[in-house]
């Protein structure tokens, strides 16, 4: 059985091509935006952290590729740095492994970003948002978001629900939505 951060990739991998462009909301160590390098013609990856940045732009050059444009900006910026539309998008939430744990992604923020994506997104483009629950906040994100997607128009996106139900410590989820016709959230597009 797949765990959920393997599923996110082949979920992603079956709409990527080399005529793509995706967006890594969370860049943190840096694997999704690789992951995304290899299989897009163009991505931009989001992080407000410094380290996040380097650490990125250490595996990118790792793995020669150069057609990521690191941001050192909240993701719910997006719409300032992302004007074509997306072919794919994933978000890792929670905290930088490795760093201050204190500085993480907040539910209020989180989905003004899901929200810019899904506007951004191709008809046919998918996102992926991987939840970690088992950190101090991490719940409400989780709350929050599950709040905000579960109430999205099904006639403009499927959203869909992977997760482990029988294990402990508050194991990670997997959101996945796909988009279906035109989005605007100035237009009434929650049920």
């Amino acid at each position: 059985m797949k765990r959920p951060l393997a599923f996110s990739h082949d979920f992603l991998a079956e709409v990527l091509d080399d005529q793509s462009v995706a967006l890594d909301a969370t860049m943190g160590n840096g694997n999704d935006t690789v992951f995304l390098a290899k299989r897009s013609q163009k991505v931009y990856a989001f992080d407000i952290q410094e380290k996040a940045l380097k650490k990125t732009s250490h595996r990118l050059v790792e793995q020669g590729l150069d057609n990521a444009e690191l941001i050192l900006d909240g993701h719910e910026n997006l719409d300032q740095y992302v004007a074509e539309p997306l072919r794919a998008a994933m978000f890792n939430l929670g905290y930088l492994p490795s760093a201050d744990k204190a500085i993480m992604t907040k539910p209020q923020t989180t989905i003004q970003a899901i929200q810019k994506v899904l506007e951004r997104l191709e008809v046919g483009g998918r996102l992926a948002i991987m939840v970690y629950p088992g950190h101090a906040g991490g719940d409400v994100e989780k709350d929050s978001v599950l709040e905000f997607v579960s109430h999205l128009e099904q006639k403009l996106v499927t959203v869909m629900l992977y997760q482990a139900i029988n294990q402990i410590n508050n194991p990670p989820l997997l959101i996945m939505l796909e988009k279906h016709s035109s989005i605007s959230f100035s237009d009434e597009i929650l049920l």
